[in-house]
């Protein structure tokens, strides 16, 4: 991993983890949490890859929004699991980090997000992680990502009706997918249920978050994948988003 700088004890991260996750994070996964917190500053000095550019910021709206993926994928048998959107690694290098049994996929269009998180994998000696620089409604009509996957996750990269159209085509049946929303959360699911009847899937629940020292109340929307998704979709990159599926 090399010489660390800035590391940060992040103690609210240790106390959530324990009491709202039941996870005690080791030194090791501390001081992992610290060297990405200091690299991610160091990175965007020149790339810009975040617009939260204060240690706690990071720890509370990095960090801890990544793990409460863990509330919903709780009694789920999850192996292969792929972040749709990940951006700067989140929410699926903090989960990596605390989960290392996952066989993690990461997808981002933008090149030099997707470089950060291959930095990030490669210095922190992750095993099991793919990072792809590709749209992901390319990576899902490959045979090697195509239903494939146990859980799918995505925050903030687009609306739900659109969303869903990312990540159930990379579930196999059976998986589920997981939406990170903020106070919108519950309109959006509702908004996407004619989308996810076309695309073999159902909102099975929604978790209401309130993170530490973050007034708005954020959402995991968890989907369930009940059928396979139609061989066309998602459709060519950028259509979702235009053309919702309703």
């Amino acid at each position: 991993m090399g010489a660390l700088s800035a590391v940060k004890e992040f103690p609210t991260l240790r106390a959530y983890a324990r009491e709202k996750l039941g996870l005690r994070l080791d030194a090791g996964q501390m001081e992992a949490f610290g060297w990405y917190a200091a690299e991610l500053l160091r990175w965007n000095e020149r790339q810009n890859l975040t617009a939260i550019t204060d240690p706690q910021g990071i720890e509370v709206r990095h960090f801890l929004d990544s793990l409460t993926c863990l509330l919903a994928l709780e009694g789920e048998q999850v192996q292969r699991l792929v972040d749709v959107g990940t951006g700067a690694g989140f929410p699926g290098i903090p989960l990596k980090i605390v989960c290392p049994h996952l066989e993690l996929t990461l997808i981002e269009a933008t090149g030099k997000k997707a470089e950060f998180c291959r930095h990030v994998v490669h210095e922190l000696g992750l095993q099991g992680v793919e990072v792809l620089h590709a749209r992901a409604e390319t990576v899902a009509h490959q045979e090697a990502h195509r239903e494939r996957y146990d859980a799918a996750l995505a925050r903030a990269v687009a609306p739900m009706a659109a969303l869903v159209e990312y990540l159930l085509p990379f579930l196999r049946v059976g998986g589920v997918a997981v939406a990170q929303k903020g106070e919108t959360g519950p309109a959006e699911a509702q908004a996407s249920e004619g989308a996810l009847r076309i695309l073999g899937g159902a909102v099975e629940r929604l978790i209401p978050l309130q993170l530490p020292g973050v007034v708005e109340t954020r959402y995991l929307v968890r989907v369930r994948k009940l059928a396979a998704t139609p061989t066309r979709y998602p459709r060519r990159p950028g259509i979702p988003v235009k053309r919702p599926l309703s």
